[in-house]
């Protein structure tokens, strides 16, 4: 076995696997692990981002419709003011009342208007108009406290993201650190793991890479064949189509090129469908990896999978080799 390379990668894994070991030169099997480590750390991440984008994307959309029900609540507003602070003039005046200590106690217009409201002397005409007024200015109150809550909300899910979404970049940074000064052999080597021993594909674009989606049953054989035909696309964290993807946006978009709806995230995706295990995948199945779970890909039958991978590498036709058997989380079936 070539160990040439590994020699190279052995000062930066020292530091970050081996501290205060001085010239601990790693082993092919030291640098697979760590390698495999990296890429379950950036997949966990990467799913943590997604999540966080979304309740992001979800206040921001609520945030919106409050915007539109704050507006309309102050132009109601706005719309009875006149009328209210006619009636306030005319309490404050004494006009249309007759009782005196009340008014020459009051200290404004709104002040006098509360007291004739309280002591009755308001017409019911006059008394709708104000309950309305005051109805109408508790829930501008109301919108306008939600809309501060739900944008903070907002701002702090799109914190969470940006925070996760550097640390999966920090993750890859290191894994292709470890790689640089590989042999082409020695990264094969490296990567075994978690390429499942699969050729990246030199296209891109939707092109299929050459592979010859499998015949299966049912509404399954949409979602097999477009996921196929995304083979080569490549990878971007919260990415969503049509030649750019992450592991749960492809799931997500080759079922809904068979008629079903999925949600966004893998999180979100395990808990749909009906269960299955490993010995009962079909082509079609959602298989989930790693705790939370955080990757997801679709089994294609021949113990195989088409992922979405999480270490920037393109869309790839993987077999299901002992390295994912051992962080296989759980599978589902969704058509």
């Amino acid at each position: 076995m070539a160990a040439a390379g590994f020699v190279a990668a052995g000062a930066l894994f020292a530091s970050t696997v081996l501290p205060g070991i001085a010239s601990a030169d790693p082993t092919a099997d030291e640098v697979r692990e760590r390698i495999e480590k990296l890429e379950e750390e950036h997949a966990e991440q990467a799913a943590a981002y997604n999540e966080a984008k979304q309740d992001h994307d979800a206040a921001q959309e609520k945030l919106d419709d409050i915007e539109a029900d704050r507006k309309d609540a102050a132009d109601k507003l706005d719309g009875m003011q006149s009328g209210v602070r006619e009636l306030a003039t005319a309490a404050y005046s004494g006009d249309d009342y007759t009782s005196v200590p009340y008014l020459t106690t009051s200290s404004g217009p709104e002040d006098a208007l509360r007291q004739a409201s309280d002591l009755g002397y308001l017409s019911q005409s006059q008394q709708d108009r104000l309950d309305n007024y005051v109805q109408e200015k508790r829930k501008l109150d109301e919108l306008e406290a939600s809309a501060e809550e739900t944008e903070k909300e907002a701002e702090e899910r799109l914190d969470d993201a940006e925070k996760a979404k550097e640390k999966a970049e920090e993750k890859l940074d290191e894994q292709q650190s470890l790689l640089d000064d590989l042999t082409a052999e020695e990264r094969a080597e490296a990567t075994e793991g978690v390429d499942g021993g699969a050729q990246e594909s030199s296209s891109s674009g939707g092109s299929g890479g050459g592979a010859t989606p499998p015949q299966v049953n049912g509404n399954a054989q949409a979602a097999v064949n477009f996921i196929y035909a995304q083979i080569g696309d490549s990878y971007r964290m919260g990415a969503n189509g049509p030649d750019v993807w992450d592991c749960s946006s492809l799931v997500q978009a080759s079922w809904r090129e068979a008629g079903v709806s999925i949600p966004r995230t893998t999180y979100q995706q395990v808990n749909v469908g009906t269960k299955v295990s490993w010995d009962q995948l079909q082509p079609g199945d959602l298989i989930f990896f790693y705790d939370g779970p955080s990757h997801v890909g679709m089994y294609v039958g021949g113990n195989k999978m088409v992922h979405a991978s999480t270490s920037s590498k393109p869309v790839l036709e993987v077999q299901l080799n002992s390295y994912y058997q051992s962080k296989f989380h759980s599978a589902v079936r969704v058509g």
